[in-house]
């Protein structure tokens, strides 16, 4: 894809397709009104007799434009003035890019620069705009046999304002195509099957990043047998009971003019199949289960950005592979195994796999000494019970690490929300036989979970993300949604900021 910004007059845009967006009382924003004037009051000739309607999102193609060399225009309502804001403005776009895909176009120009939205200026809505091409652009067709023809548009040009920063913008749009791209990626490793999405499939995934990273990403695999040497027990007995071999996936951004600055850390779980082991599933939905690799999966897309945009910090990436199933050699309901960290573990349900595989590698991240430690898992249902599919939810150790998560979420438009990780949840966890039982019982399950994993994470800042109401989507519109690449991207984004500013001061 191509993101050019464009500072020709509105009125002299040439393209296949003009995009225009109009509030609900018909008030045209500055270029519309440019547009406007230059196709005889087209448009409010349109919203005059109703014959477009303004509401939020809707769109309505106009196939002529008497006075313009646009070829067509695309109106796009922006519902009420009062009620602009960030989530209004990503639905115009997401209805935007939807009806420009379908469209028998090759490029668009989209004149959305001056919509008002509170706070926010002209880099990030042309971040936005960039995202909401690939979102629209994003097709999983893989294993059919007669995948619908894919949409011919390549490039989307943004109009910027006389008042618009094009360099701002065009930083905004680069961001956004990385992003866009990462999120993709997530995606397609979330919606691939089990058969062929497996621990070594990521492992492969990572050293392809890593090749493709002009020696800016290097990636390091432990297998099986590197696993037991090392100790990381937990992470084996998840796997034991699959033929598909256990990894621990090692991946390291050097992008610090200082190789030896503190790196952030990201772990992410990729269960590739969760059977819930020998404390099976229920059969209904299970399919849906290829999704439990999200946390990884939303990892690699994070380093598939960061490969683009080139920040300069240094960034560890730690996914902890396996596959859930049961056999005659899985792990049992009452055993007890000893974690890298030296702790033992009453595994009470097979089911609570995840908390198993993420705490040998949040010991792992010990030895990086870093800034900070993330993890991303579709942990627990008790998560989407809280707080549906709108928020991911956020528990951490460090109030400062918390603020910055949440922050960058917002700025990612891929929300989350801070949850309790109180001292009087820990008792759930106490076992009579060794020193934690792998689950808390039914109250505050979300809670109890990540409390499990604080235990492993006592050494450095952490927070854990919560992904299992946010990286997926169910129903008959079923798939990954790449969450939560945009707020790690952001995250780490602003942490360089910050290096920038302490270099500077």
């Amino acid at each position: 894809m191509e993101f050019p910004v464009i500072t020709v007059k509105p009125a002299k845009v040439e393209t296949a397709c003009l995009v225009v967006p109009v509030f609900k009382d018909g008030e045209l924003l500055p270029t519309a009104a440019k547009i406007d004037d230059a196709s005889e009051r087209l448009i409010g000739q349109l919203i005059e007799r109703g014959d477009f309607d303004a509401t939020l999102a809707n769109v309505q193609v106009v196939p002529f434009a008497p006075g313009l060399p646009a070829e067509r225009l695309l109106l796009v309502g922006l519902g009420e003035r009062a009620k602009c804001n960030e989530g209004s403005f990503r639905k115009v776009l997401d209805a935007t890019f939807k009806a420009l895909v379908r469209l028998p176009i090759d490029e668009a120009v989209v004149a959305l620069s001056d919509v008002p939205v509170p706070e926010r200026a002209n880099d990030w809505k042309a971040r936005m705009i960039a995202e909401a091409t690939w979102r629209a652009l994003y097709r999983f067709d893989d294993f059919k046999s007669e995948p619908a023809p894919a949409s011919r548009l390549e490039r989307v040009g943004l109009l910027l304002d006389e008042s618009g920063d094009a360099a701002s913008s065009e930083r905004g749009l680069r961001i956004g195509d990385a992003l866009g791209e990462g999120i993709n990626f997530t995606r397609t490793l979330g919606n691939l099957p089990g058969n062929v999405c497996t621990p070594r499939y990521l492992a492969e995934q990572a050293e392809q990043l890593g090749q493709a990273s002009a020696g800016t990403l290097s990636v390091e695999i432990l297998d099986e047998e590197a696993l037991e040497a090392l100790g990381a027990r937990t992470l084996l007995s998840v796997g034991r009971g699959s033929k598909e071999p256990s990894r621990l996936i090692v991946m390291r951004y050097q992008g610090a003019d200082n190789d030896q600055e503190a790196p952030h850390v990201l772990v992410g779980k990729g269960i590739t199949f969760d059977s819930g082991g020998i404390s099976l599933k229920p059969g209904a939905d299970m399919d849906e289960m290829k999704y439990d690799m999200c946390g990884a999966a939303s990892v690699l897309g994070t380093f598939k950005a960061l490969a683009a945009i080139k920040p300069k910090l240094n960034v560890v990436g730690i996914i902890a592979a396996a596959e859930n199933m049961p056999d005659g050699r899985a792990t049992k309901p009452g055993d007890i195994i000893k974690t890298l960290k030296g702790l033992t573990v009453e595994v009470l349900n097979t089911d609570a796999e995840g908390r198993l595989v993420l705490c040998d590698a949040l010991t792992y991240a010990e030895r990086f000494e870093p800034a900070s430690v993330v993890d991303i898992a579709t942990l627990t249902g008790a998560m989407v019970m809280a707080l549906g599919n709108h928020a991911t939810g956020l528990f951490s150790n460090d109030d400062d690490l918390a603020l910055d998560l949440l922050d960058a979420g917002e700025t990612a438009w891929d929300r989350a929300w801070h949850m309790p990780l109180w001292d009087e949840y820990q008792s759930q966890l106490d076992s009579n036989f060794a020193d934690l039982a792998n689950i808390g019982g039914r109250p505050a399950g979300a809670v109890t979970a990540a409390c499990y994993l604080s235990r492993f994470a006592d050494k450095y800042p952490w927070a854990h993300l919560d992904i299992a109401g946010t990286a997926w989507i169910s129903g008959k519109e079923k798939g990954a949604t790449g969450r939560p690449v945009g707020l790690l991207t952001q995250y780490l984004l602003d942490r360089e900021q910050d290096a920038k500013i302490e270099t500077d001061t």
